[in-house]
Formats: structure tokens, C-alpha cells, sequence
């Protein structure tokens, strides 16, 4: 960093210190292991040999829930069929299309791999055990414009044990209070090529809300403009 600082000295006009990507993880711990998973059925009354048909019964919930949502906000739900296929510019196109300045954008699936459970047959013990496995399912990724955090998703997923992503933007957190400050700016993507008042700028993000809390982490990123 302090290299390209040196190397481009006469065109930097200041540096902005924080958090950009954040991205917070929800886990129903009890589900995410095969020891307690199995305790979760053993109580529900599940045996092995009907583990599919009940996962199917909840994964169909959690799509028929997310799609409602969308329904119910007369927002698009998509397949997004290739991996080649940019969410994010998906859903930044819908947003300006349709002129979505708050609320829910768009819902957009994909299948993708996933950390999950399946059963097999232990021949040696002759019984059925529930184990971790690599799998794919199909994923729902909710889009939002939020009024505090600005252009943000939650990746559900639909299959055991149901994770769930909130990925939100420390630059998409600062625009919005630049401009509650009535602070002029370019912005060009994700980054800010010009800031009117770049210590100004400083002192607002340094408001961000304190991700150690949730990350754990007290490393920051460094972006010059």
C-alpha cells in the first residue's frame, strides 16, 4: 500500500480507512453437526431411513417462504442458470430498471455447493448413519436496497442445515451518510474516485457499526482515492 501511495503521490488526494465487504454468517448450531442434527430428529421423532423426505418437506418451506416473500412485495424471483451469471449485476439492473430506492429488489436462485448431511449405510455396523457431505442445493439470494445500509443481500440456503449469509458494504454504508451530510463525491462502482472532504469522509466511517463484535476481527482495509 504505501508503495502505490509513493508511486502515485501527486494524484492521491487522501486515504479512507475501514471495513468494505462484511459478511455475517447464521447458523442454527444444533443443526451444523451430524451429532447434533441427529439429536434434533431423534426428538422430532424422524428415524434415518425418512431423513429425505423430511429434509424435502423443510427445504420446501424455506422456498415456498422465500419466493412469498417476493410475491408479497410484487417483486422478480429469477434462476440464475450458469455460475457465470453476476448476481450482484443482476440485481443492480433490476434496481435501476424498476427505480427500487428501498425495500426488497428482486429474489434470484441458484444451485450451488453447499455444506450438508446425507445418509449411508453402515455394512459394518449394519445401520443407517447420518454424515457430513459436500452437496448441492438450490440457494435464494434476497436483494435489498436497506435506507441505513444501502445495496445488501441474504443468501439462504435451502437445505440442511439452512445457512445463512448477510453480506453488506462499508462503501455502500458511506455513500448514504455522505450524502445525509450533504457531502459531494464521485463514485464509480464500489469505489470513491473523488470526496469533497475526504477527513470528513474519515470521521463518518469511522460511525460504521463495530463488526469486531461480530467478526471477531480489528484488521482494516485500506483504499486510496
Amino acid at each position: 500500500m504505501n508503495t502505490f501511495l509513493q508511486r502515485h503521490a501527486s494524484s492521491v488526494i487522501g486515504v479512507l480507512s475501514g471495513f468494505d465487504r462484511v459478511r455475517l454468517r447464521g447458523t442454527v448450531r444444533l443443526l451444523a453437526n451430524a451429532g447434533g442434527l441427529g439429536a434434533a430428529l431423534g426428538h422430532a421423532g424422524v428415524l434415518l431411513k425418512d431423513f429425505k423426505q423430511f429434509a424435502m418437506g423443510v427445504s420446501k418451506q424455506i422456498k415456498s417462504s422465500s419466493e412469498q416473500a417476493a410475491e408479497s412485495a410484487n417483486r422478480p424471483v429469477l434462476y440464475l442458470n450458469s455460475p457465470s451469471i453476476s448476481k450482484e449485476d443482476t440485481a443492480r439492473e433490476i434496481a435501476r430498471r424498476d427505480k427500487i430506492e428501498e425495500g426488497l429488489i428482486c429474489v434470484l436462485k441458484a444451485v450451488e455447493p453447499c455444506q450438508s448431511f446425507h445418509v449411508r449405510r453402515d455394512r459394518a455396523r449394519k445401520h443407517l448413519a447420518l454424515v457430513p457431505a459436500l452437496r448441492k442445493c438450490l440457494h435464494f439470494y434476497h436483494y435489498h436496497q436497506n435506507p441505513t445500509l444501502g445495496f445488501m443481500h441474504a443468501r439462504v440456503q435451502s437445505w440442511l442445515p439452512f445457512n445463512v449469509h448477510v453480506c453488506i458494504n462499508g462503501r455502500e454504508w458511506l455513500a448514504r451518510q455522505m450524502d445525509q451530510a450533504g457531502m459531494a463525491y464521485r463514485r464509480r462502482e464500489n469505489c470513491f474516485p473523488w470526496i469533497e472532504d475526504v477527513s470528513r469522509a474519515q470521521e463518518l466511517l469511522e460511525r460504521y457499526p463495530p463488526l469486531e463484535a461480530f467478526t471477531g476481527c480489528s484488521r482494516k482495509r485500506w483504499s486510496p482515492i
